[in-house]
């Protein structure tokens, strides 16, 4: 999702993402007819050839319930090691070690088979074996929303025409601190399936951990949780990840969706489904994230969710990030198309606005940095953004804020 770290004045900039679409050519003589079976045997080929890319042979396939398919694919076989850098990369089980005050569990590393403390559909029909890591299979519907294939799982921004008439804008309720070197960073995200009103919407909650400058040179660590439906085919609520090393130009891509990201554990599958969510007035579901640069090792950035060692960014991606992060952000982030030239009615975090506090609006807890002398601590002279307060606002208390809005309403029309 677009960062918006940094100065202010970005968020009035347009931000721009690609819709692509295959028209067929009519079909009106002979020379018409041939040119069309050309051009749709291309494109079929073009989708084979990038679904055998992401698809590796699978050990086991899971069928969902929810209707994804988990593939367990050999863990030295993932797609990490189609980049060029990790070509003779060797993997690592868990950091070496780990900052001042973060308290680590036995049992809960990678190797063990206790139970995540995270719940996805797919494990009602099965798990993945040791040596295996959860892939969603991607399917051709998947590449065929994207419009291209080599598009798929990645963001496009400078790119859509006419995008200051179509008034395309990304809108953010967030927590920042800056100002420090950062290794790191911690927290609690309340779990919601917020609504969408278009597929080209979305909706999530997440965090941010940057280096750099957006209108220049960035690169960024994200994961979170999201409802996008052109990217994974339905509204439901899927955890994710993602990366870039030059500010979302031509790097990175959501999940493993691209090489990079290098997973270790066999129990959670990113872009699969996270259930159960949060019910209004009752009871609330959480998902613990933790990011840390192994320093003392390889500089690795690595990432645990619900208190097991997933997987982590080699430090040999980054160019800034191969150093420290200069921000660390938290918080919610929707796209509003301005159908009608009304506001989106996409929702963030629980469509409820954080006044309505606890069991009601969605929130972040458990807030920590790791800060430049590698010590896990609270937020310090953290502030809030927002780019619309009568859309989607936050209420920050230091060590915990409620966020989240429902988008149109009365006072945003």
């Amino acid at each position: 999702m677009a960062l918006p770290c940094g100065s202010r004045r970005r968020w009035s900039r347009v931000v721009k993402m690609t819709f692509c679409l295959f028209f067929l050519i009519p079909m009106s003589s002979v020379g018409n007819r041939n040119t069309n079976t050309i051009f749709n045997k291309k494109q079929k080929l073009e989708v084979q050839q990038q679904l055998k890319r992401l698809n590796k042979p699978a050990l086991k396939s899971i069928e969902s319930p929810d209707g994804d398919i988990i593939d367990c694919v050999d863990i030295n076989k993932q797609p990490a090691f189609d980049h060029p850098l990790l070509k003779n990369h060797t993997i690592q089980m868990r950091p070496s070690s780990y900052p001042e005050g973060f308290s680590f569990d036995e049992s809960n590393d990678v190797s063990s088979n206790s139970e995540p403390k995270v719940s996805q559909p797919w494990h009602l029909n099965g798990r993945c074996p040791e040596g295996t890591i959860p892939i969603r299979r991607t399917k051709e519907e998947d590449l065929l929303r994207a419009g291209s294939a080599a598009n798929y799982g990645r963001k496009k921004h400078n790119s859509i025409p006419n995008a200051d008439v179509a008034g395309i804008t990304h809108e953010y309720a967030l927590l920042a601190e800056e100002g420090d070197k950062y290794y790191g960073m911690m927290a609690n995200m309340n779990v919601w399936n917020p609504h969408t009103m278009d597929s080209n919407e979305f909706s999530v909650s997440q965090f941010w951990i940057a280096a750099g400058d957006p209108d220049q040179d960035l690169d960024t660590i994200e994961a979170g949780i999201t409802v996008y439906e052109n990217l994974y085919g339905d509204y439901q609520t899927r955890l994710f990840t993602f990366w870039t090393d030059d500010s979302y130009r031509t790097t990175g891509c959501y999940n493993l969706n691209c090489p990079g990201f290098v997973q270790v554990d066999n129990q959670i599958a990113v872009g699969a489904t996270v259930t159960p969510y949060s019910i209004y007035g009752d009871t609330q579901r959480t998902l613990e994230f933790y990011v840390y640069k192994d320093i003392n090792g390889n500089g690795d950035w690595w990432l645990k969710i619900a208190q097991r060692n997933f997987g982590y960014w080699p430090s040999s991606l980054f160019s800034l990030l191969s150093d420290s992060a200069s921000s660390v952000q938290w918080g919610g982030e929707v796209t509003n198309l301005k159908l009608g030239e009304q506001h989106t009615t996409t929702q963030m975090g629980s469509g409820h606005f954080p006044e309505e506090g606890p069991g009601k609006a969605s929130y972040f807890d458990r807030l920590n940095v790791i800060d430049g002398k590698t010590v896990l601590r609270g937020p310090r002279n953290s502030h809030t953004q927002t780019t619309n307060p009568n859309c989607y606002n936050i209420i920050n208390y230091g060590d915990h804020f409620y966020y989240g809005g429902p988008g149109r309403n009365p006072n945003c029309p």
